[in-house]
């Protein structure tokens, strides 16, 4: 069956924050100059939000230029920070750092605790209000390229193949979005942004990306047990010293706490489990009295983009951007994205809107990497460069080296550390300690498939697997003979499963299990695994997180 197709000025593919504030300063200008400019978003989710999962600590710096009314306009910034806390866990221990010694990257006055699958639901409606086209449940699936190899737009996923690929009765082909230039905002280790990389070869001269998994659970507490406005942080225990990560707690709303654990993924130990590894973290004795009889409402984990400044790609191509964290706009050491994204997704809305005004498609959106290195966001990605560096040479030693490279050089030292990629830094499963987690509690801690069910994860079984491999001996005999089949445990929705059977071990997937985090296509130490997107509408949906 032959495509429709749809043609539109702008084409954004992802509803999140980046997206959705990209296509309102288009039309924003649009309105302003008196033009007609028509903008088209799809989202993968079912509807906006439902796949937004942050901590989340907002600055409303960005979003204060997108809407300077916002406060008016009822945007869901409801609980400001009242108080900071960071911590250095030991096993039973807990050492508070003075306020005056916090870095300023930890400091969040001014800022909001939010719910940012509800900043983006809002933005949406704003979004709407100002006639853009809004297609929730459309998978980006296939970039569609002129002649000249110029980005044209987007193809949606087909509906209704069978696991076998093959068209089912009530197939329905994906449709064809055409756009002088399409926007790129599928989140961290988008798939389609992966294919622009390596088409375009954006990532020539750049560090390789580094990232995070996050992994948050959101409680409703006792009254008593509440403190609005409290954010904590903290670094250390359950984790090595050796190993990048930190846990947080933000209580925010009406006695709402979400509470979770950032592991980076260039671990060495193929043992080491981020699940258990939060699990764990949440009855350390300085965090575990919060959540006495408290009531766990959601469960989430989402990759997180954490090389910084010197592992962003090339943000143009002819025809189209990446923006937000499809090509990597995270302050790590903030641990904040919300405001970046949003401000890229401005200056690339800004680039699209004069290109088009001047009568311009398909070209090399130049003006948006020129704009982003003459603003706020380069200059604080550009003192926090160093940190994702320092920080994986320990937490001690990483700790101290960015504590001076604050306090004494400003963020402006004269030298910039480079990212290593992290899926090269497993070691063999036999040179490496195994790791006893304990039995989960089903009160304080829980098992993943009990988690998963929180997060609302739906796909229909008979579809392709959108987990897919390069080589299906490799997850037995690579991954499980010399590292213990790691993706058993760096997955925290329990999609990977080793099954023994008389023939031998096999690698099964129960895709139906994943929320989309990419942990899988970033940590899989032979880059075996490809994430690609499931039919349209389908993977969690979170509510409030």
């Amino acid at each position: 069956m032959e495509r429709e197709s749809m043609e539109f000025d702008v084409l954004v593919v992802g509803g999140g924050p980046a997206g959705l504030s990209a296509a309102i300063r288009i039309k924003q200008l649009a309105q302003e100059k008196g033009q007609e400019i028509n903008v088209c978003l799809i989202e993968k989710g079912s509807e906006i939000g439902a796949h937004i999962l942050s901590g989340a600590v907002m600055d409303p710096r960005a979003i204060t230029e997108l809407f300077p009314d916002w406060k008016e306009r009822g945007a869901p910034l409801d609980t400001a920070v009242a108080h900071d806390r960071v911590l250095f866990l030991s096993r039973e221990g807990a050492t508070e750092v003075p306020h005056w010694a916090m870095p300023d990257t930890l400091k969040n006055e001014g800022n909001y605790i939010v719910s940012l699958g509800l900043v983006a639901r809002w933005l949406g409606e704003q979004a709407e209000a100002l006639g853009i086209e809004i297609y929730p449940g459309f998978a980006g699936a296939e970039v569609l390229y002129d002649e000249q190899g110029r980005v044209t737009g987007v193809a949606t996923g087909d509906m209704g193949r069978g696991r076998d690929g093959e068209p089912g009765p009530n197939f329905q082909p994906g449709m064809a979005l055409l756009a002088k230039y399409t926007l790129f905002a599928e989140g961290c280790r988008g798939h389609l942004g992966k294919q622009l990389e390596e088409k375009f070869k954006l990532r020539e001269g750049v560090d390789p990306q580094t990232y995070g998994i996050g992994i948050k659970e959101l409680w409703e507490v006792k009254p008593e047990k509440f403190e609005k406005g409290l954010v904590l942080h903290s670094a250390g225990w359950p984790m090595n010293p050796d190993t990048y990560g930190g846990g947080f707690m933000y209580h925010y709303g009406e006695n709402l706490v979400s509470v979770g654990l950032v592991v980076g993924l260039g671990y060495t130990n193929p043992h080491l489990s981020p699940f258990e590894e939060f699990q764990r973290y949440k009855t350390h004795p300085a965090i575990k009295g919060v959540f006495e009889g408290a009531k766990r409402i959601a469960y989430g984990a989402r990759a997180i983009a954490a090389g910084g400044l010197q592992s962003l790609p090339k943000l143009t191509f002819p025809g189209g951007a990446l923006i937000g964290d499809d090509a990597g706009f995270l302050n790590a050491a903030r641990i904040k994205g919300s405001h970046a994204a949003i401000k890229s997704g401005m200056l690339a809305g800004e680039a699209a809107f004069e290109a088009l005004a001047a009568g311009r498609a398909q070209d090399e959106l130049s003006a948006y990497p020129a704009a982003y290195r003459q603003s706020w966001l380069f200059d604080e990605l550009y003192r926090a460069r160093n940190f994702k560096p320092y920080m994986a040479k320990g937490l001690w030693l990483g700790t101290l080296l960015y504590g001076i490279d604050q306090k004494l050089f400003g963020g402006k030292a004269p030298w910039t550390l480079h990212n290593t990629a992290d899926h090269t830094k497993l070691k063999k499963a036999a040179d490496c300690p195994k790791i006893d987690y304990p039995k989960p509690d089903g009160v304080l801690t829980f098992d993943r498939l009990s988690s998963v069910f929180l997060s609302s994860t739906n796909h229909e079984e008979d579809q392709p697997c959108h987990l897919t491999l390069k080589d299906a001996s490799v997850p037995v005999r690579i991954n499980l003979a010399e590292y213990d089949a790691p993706e058993q445990r760096y997955c925290p929705a329990g999609v990977y499963e080793i099954v023994k059977e008389e023939a031998g071990p096999r690698l099964q997937i129960n895709a139906q299990n994943c929320v989309h985090c990419k942990t899988c296509d970033i940590k899989d130490p032979t880059q075996n695994i490809v994430w690609v997107v499931p039919q349209g509408g389908e993977g969690p949906i979170y509510a409030q997180m």
